[in-house]
């Protein structure tokens, strides 16, 4: 799907952000990306090994762009809207937890 649409809130965006992740492996490595990113960050706050804070972007963008380019087929939209697709990756990481959106989202009844 092409975004020829400016989106001016948070509110407004994310469901064309879930439109933009149909795929349930492309959800599924957003998922693990943005679970590694919590797991990395209490890591390093518990042990007081900071270093590892510099691979956050790398492990939650490396697992997020490889659920797009090799599974959903698409551009990420954070190219385009970087912290709309930020707070919408955390949006849809604790929707997917507390069950209100799907993995597989043409399972989804709303």
């Amino acid at each position: 799907m092409t975004d020829s649409k400016k989106h001016q809130s948070l509110k407004e965006f994310y469901p064309y952000y879930l439109e933009e992740h149909q795929d349930t492996t492309c959800r599924i490595l957003h998922f693990i990306g943005t679970g590694l990113i919590f797991v990395i960050l209490i890591y390093a706050i518990a042990t007081g090994n900071y270093s590892w804070l510099i691979s956050i972007p790398f492990v939650g963008y490396g697992f997020a762009w490889v659920g797009h380019f090799f599974f959903e087929k698409n551009k990420p939209a954070t190219f385009q809207y970087p912290l709309y697709s930020l707070a919408s990756d955390f949006k849809m990481f604790f929707d997917l937890l507390r069950n209100k959106e799907k993995f597989n989202p043409k399972a989804n009844i709303h």
